[in-house]
């Protein structure tokens, strides 16, 4: 056999070899979307989220729950369909770590976490451990969902082993944007109940957060502006907390897929680190 053979038959080898090698590492990725509708315990209303299993999900082991919160005028959905940065991450972030992905609608669509949709979530993870075997409890959301994730924290922090917040305010009491909305969602206006605007505004409220947190802002966020969120990451630095704020001074209302992902990482290395002490 000569040498142009003998290579030939190490191309041949090596390209034969190449399926293995996709094979035994897959590409994870999660179920097909199932849609689940609900009785609300606080109003008997018929509310929904959004499930999906890793696909090595096994009923007989432990898993953890990854919750993603949608933005305004959006829905259950938007976590579960879109392709921006942040949803994308937060999918892909979940298959990684085999963690079961939810995505409510918490009264979509001027859901804000007022005290229905912290309700509804509060029913939902309480549903969801007593039908499977959850280890952990993750949250996360964008816009509105990072603010709303920063509240629900702040609130029931025994729930909540880490969150990523991306491009929230931790101020209600300040925020002066999508007035109609919140007040539908907290019932009444921030003259006329300002104490749930301050129960909800997890800039007040450091000491809730046991758990790591992460948050993303943009400099040039007119939407939502940045400065109640860098306030919060300093208090939290402040007190010692696991905390990481991503702050990029030329973005806008967006956080990156690289971003996204990296505020997701460093929730769970954090909490991870916790649970060993």
């Amino acid at each position: 056999m000569n040498r142009l053979q003998i290579s030939l038959l190490l191309m041949l080898s090596c390209l034969l070899m190449i399926p293995s090698i996709r094979a035994a590492d897959p590409e994870l990725k999660l179920s097909a979307p199932q849609d689940i509708a609900f009785t609300a315990s606080c109003d008997q209303s018929q509310q929904h989220y959004v499930l999906m299993l890793p696909e090595s999900f096994n009923s007989q082991k432990p898993h953890s729950l990854l919750i993603a919160l949608h933005g305004h005028g959006a829905d259950r959905w938007q976590f579960v369909k879109e392709t921006r940065g942040e949803c994308q991450a937060a999918r892909d972030f979940a298959a990684k770590h085999q963690m079961l992905y939810i995505s409510p609608d918490y009264r979509a669509r001027t859901s804000w976490m007022g005290p229905k949709a912290e309700a509804d979530l509060a029913q939902i993870i309480a549903d969801l451990k007593k039908q499977y075997q959850i280890k952990n409890v993750y949250l996360c959301g964008g816009s509105m969902g990072g603010t709303s994730s920063l509240t629900f924290a702040a609130l029931h922090p025994e729930l909540i082993d880490g969150v990523a917040a991306m491009n929230p305010t931790a101020n209600h009491l300040e925020y002066d944007k999508f007035q109609p909305a919140i007040q539908a969602s907290f019932g009444g206006t921030k003259q006329g109940i300002p104490e749930e605007y301050k129960k909800r505004s997890a800039e007040y409220w450091p000491e809730k957060f046991t758990m790591p947190v992460s948050i993303s802002v943009g400099g040039r966020d007119q939407l939502v502006p940045p400065d109640s969120a860098r306030r919060l990451a300093q208090i939290l630095k402040q007190l010692n907390r696991p905390i990481l704020l991503i702050d990029r001074p030329q973005q806008g209302h967006s956080t990156s897929y690289q971003d996204s992902y990296s505020i997701l990482e460093f929730m769970i290395e954090k909490s991870a680190q916790q649970k060993r002490r």
